[in-house]
């Protein structure tokens, strides 16, 4: 079944992302790492994967998340042809995003969220070889990326390619998947599980205070205080979150919203950042300042409500990747087939009591199901 706590969380983590897209405001970053819980819980739906498909699931997630990028080149290759970005063979990485794939000036803007598909895609290929690694030496590879980053960052790797650069930043939250998904967090006593939280928030914490960006405390410009910082928030969200968080559905709006946006995640993600830019200019005119509390916030509505939009529009590609019926807007109830009853006839005698069991209220037997039958397992899968 769903967890709807992990479904929580991208909830939670999309809506951040796109509101700080929108507000600029570098504590959101500090007080909820979003995209490293992004990459969290697509490692930990990764590792489910492999284990249930083998490295066949690596095609399978590829299917899901590459035809939502097709859509948005689709409109946005064009526009930028024609605007005048140099057509080459590099456009077909807008394909395949395996290295960034090129953009014109205002292109590179509106688009600059496609780095997340790129290093998704790389973490996704790595996924086989990284969960054989896991499994046999959990411990050494859990800490390599943040070893690889810190050489970096303490200049000991000064060439480091980006790739590589990228693994050490975000790789670590996406192997803390694996562990979630293995049951290793969760199995952590908490005297060790809140020690080395606390560790690695305060070295994180030290990190960024002493080494500010040009946006001061960002996370997104300190690439070792963010995965220290976000390290420290993984292993606590997933080491000591809920099992599960059913009370989400106790208000059907609310959970069809969760579960709107985790259906669509992937079209909400890669759609927000061009809206966010087409607005920018508009709200200058009006005279909204960045500072002005009720513009921001209708620059937020209004972002949310274009986005919305586009997903009624495209987010289906995401049905039809994942293979399940298109849906104009996700989460609607289903009505269960009705059980068809059980002709009248002579009463059922328990074989291995040799008595008869009566059903409530109908007169006819029940047979109970045989000890260890099971409902069939429904795996989560989502576009991360």
């Amino acid at each position: 079944m769903r967890n709807r706590y992990l479904d929580l969380l991208r909830f939670l983590a999309i809506v951040r992302v796109v509101v700080y897209h929108v507000t600029g405001w570098a504590t959101l970053t500090l007080v909820f790492p979003a995209m490293s819980v992004m990459f969290a819980l697509a490692g930990s739906l990764m590792a489910a994967s492999l284990h249930r498909w083998g490295p066949g699931a690596v095609v399978r997630r590829l299917r899901r998340l590459l035809p939502s990028l097709w859509v948005l080149a689709a409109v946005f290759v064009p526009a930028m042809l024609l605007t005048g970005l140099p057509l080459s063979p590099k456009v077909l990485l807008w394909l395949f995003p395996i290295a960034d794939p090129p953009a014109n000036g205002w292109g590179a803007i509106a688009l600059s969220v496609i780095w997340y598909l790129r290093d998704y895609l790389w973490f996704v290929l790595a996924s086989p070889v990284a969960l054989w690694l896991f499994r046999r030496a959990p411990v050494p590879t859990l800490v390599a990326p943040y070893a690889l980053l810190a050489a970096a960052e303490l200049g000991l790797l000064p060439a480091l390619p980006v790739a590589l650069h990228q693994f050490g930043l975000y790789f670590g939250a996406w192997l803390l998947g694996f562990a979630h998904q293995a049951g290793m967090l969760r199995r952590l006593a908490n005297r060790v599980l809140v020690p080395l939280a606390l560790a690695l928030a305060a070295a994180g914490a030290a990190w960024i205070v002493t080494h500010p960006g040009p946006r001061g405390y960002d996370l997104n410009d300190n690439p070792l205080g963010n995965a220290l910082w976000s390290a420290a928030f993984v292993l606590v969200l997933l080491g000591r979150g809920p099992a599960s968080a059913s009370w989400v559905d106790r208000s059907a709006a609310f959970g069809r919203v969760v579960t709107v946006f985790n259906r669509r995640a992937l079209t909400v993600y890669l759609w927000h950042m061009p809206f966010v830019v087409a607005l920018t200019p508009l709200v200058d005119v009006v005279g909204w300042s960045h500072q002005d509390p009720l513009g921001l916030a209708i620059r937020v509505a209004l972002v949310f409500a274009l986005v919305a939009a586009v997903t009624a529009l495209v987010g289906w590609v995401e049905d039809v990747a994942a293979r399940r019926p298109p849906e104009l807007v996700p989460g609607r109830a289903r009505p269960r087939p009705a059980t068809a009853r059980p002709a009248a006839g002579p009463a059922t005698v328990h074989a291995a009591a040799g008595r008869r069991v009566d059903g409530p209220a109908t007169g006819r037997a029940v047979v109970p199901a045989p000890r260890g039958a099971r409902e069939p397992e429904t795996v989560e899968i989502s576009a991360g």
